[in-house]
């Protein structure tokens, strides 16, 4: 078991004397101003939904409301909780 760890301690020695040591900087930010317009260049995310051929899922009528709703009659508190013993009533 010793020997696996020998092997990987000589690895490291190698890798660290080799000079491959990985370096890594800081990437600049291209925003120039706090305007997040500024950065706007046609870009995925929520952009995409000015794109023509999203309008179909942009245009929504609203809620939609059946004709026959409206004619059906309000029942009752009293006819509600019947209508509710009813429905969970235990065969």
């Amino acid at each position: 078991m010793t020997g696996i760890f020998d092997k990987f301690k000589k690895s490291k020695k190698q890798e660290n004397q080799s000079g491959s040591e990985p370096s890594f900087s800081i990437q600049p930010h291209p925003a120039t101003t706090n305007n997040p317009a500024d950065l706007q260049g046609g870009g995925g995310g929520l952009q995409s939904a000015r794109d023509p051929a999203f309008a179909l899922h942009n245009s929504t009528p609203g809620p939609v409301i059946p004709e026959n709703l409206k004619d059906q009659p309000i029942a009752s508190e009293d006819e509600l909780k019947a209508r509710a013993a009813e429905l969970n009533k235990q065969d």
